[in-house]
């Protein structure tokens, strides 16, 4: 082999040890200090939320229904509230989106939870209004009132969800 052939490997052979090595370090960060959390969204884009609420509360009922989309049900339930966990007394408000679960900087509830994945379980609104929980392929499971989900699962009011030691429930 040439001269440059034998630079150019050792070069390569460096470049790829360094990157393991730099690779090494963040997953040790990582596990040392956990994940940064850092505030979603931007004050303009909670700006432009706050006049569409006040626009869609100054219309009348009517169109409050149909915007709505004629899913607004009585007992619905308006908010997620972690009961057990590290995150005990979070709460997030059910506004039609999918909340995400899981160990995941982008999740909508980070969990810092050894039993929990990255992505771990979602929750999510169907089509006639009623919430739905889905386990996304997770290690270690996730459990609604004690049974190990393999399906998406409707969820009501007040029924416990666990994902490792934190427990979430649906509430009015």
């Amino acid at each position: 082999m040439s001269e440059l052939t034998l630079t150019v490997m050792r070069l390569g052979f460096l470049a790829v040890l360094w990157l393991f090595v730099i690779v090494a370090v963040q997953v040790i960060r990582s596990d040392l200090f956990g994940t940064r959390v850092t505030q979603r969204g931007s004050r303009r884009e909670s700006g432009r939320q706050q006049q569409a609420a006040a626009r869609q509360a100054a219309a009348p009922p009517q169109q409050r229904q149909q915007a709505a989309g004629g899913r607004q049900r009585r007992n619905a339930p308006t908010k997620l509230v972690v009961t057990e966990g590290t995150l005990t007394g979070t709460t997030v408000a059910l506004q039609g989106q999918t909340i995400t679960l899981g160990r995941a900087h982008d999740s909508t509830i980070v969990l810092d939870d050894d039993y929990a994945s990255s992505r771990h379980a979602r929750i999510y609104p169907d089509r006639d209004g009623q919430w739905i929980v889905e386990d996304l392929g997770s290690t270690n499971g996730t459990y609604l009132d004690r049974t190990r989900l393999t399906t998406p699962t409707p969820i009501g009011p007040g029924a416990p969800i666990r994902i490792g030691k934190t427990v979430i429930e649906l509430r009015k």
